[in-house]
């Protein structure tokens, strides 16, 4: 009787020790395919998007007209408030202003004034295009960068120019389209030749 009871006991045993272990393995098995299935996701390469060069100078022809947009009615601007702010100043200045006319002390900050927003301009105008241009700004970022590279690896030496041989567009400011970048290449070249050998431009 007590070994009866002894394998009766022993059979549950193990019963009971075979249901945990498929528990067990029914509750890891998900997670391995969870795991498996994060690591497929994770390792699959995503694709690098890029801006062609063409469409890329092309915004940057559009960026620089918006810079020079806003540059004119920001002269504009600091014109008409210079003019109208220091001309009552000028109608009640004493006779010298550090011993020069009112009339030319107030006229010459009135041009301060322009040349604050001829400077602001540019800014301003750079400020507007960012923001309507926020989904594709990473990738112009990146082509800028590249550009860069390429305007310092070519343009010349601007210790070499001279008033018959000024340096041609230093900053690549005028690049607007492949055939003004080709231009630009042409142009440093010139620049080169003329600097190294002024007789063959005679």
């Amino acid at each position: 009787m007590a070994s009866l009871l002894q394998r009766h006991a022993h059979t549950d045993l193990a019963c009971v020790a075979r249901g945990s272990i498929s528990r067990l393995h029914s509750v890891d098995r998900p997670s391995r395919v969870l795991v498996r299935s994060k690591t497929t996701a994770s390792g699959t390469p995503q694709e690098k998007q890029t801006l062609s060069w063409p469409d890329y100078l092309t915004i940057r022809k559009k960026k620089r007209r918006y810079e020079m947009a806003l540059t004119v009615p920001c002269m504009l601007a600091g014109l008409a408030g210079g003019a109208s702010y220091f001309g009552e100043w000028a109608m009640e200045a004493p006779k010298h202003i550090m011993g020069i006319e009112p009339i030319f002390f107030f006229g010459g900050a009135t041009l301060t004034c322009v040349g604050a927003g001829y400077l602001l301009g540019p800014i301003i105008g750079s400020a507007v295009w960012r923001t309507t241009h926020r989904s594709t700004l990473p990738l112009i970022e990146a082509r800028d960068r590249e550009f860069h590279k390429h305007i310092v690896e070519n343009r010349v030496d601007p210790t070499a120019q001279s008033a018959s041989n000024p340096v041609p567009d230093f900053y690549g400011e005028k690049i607007g389209s492949l055939h003004d970048y080709r231009q630009w290449l042409r142009d440093q070249a010139k620049y080169r030749r003329k600097s190294e050998w002024p007789e063959d431009e005679r």
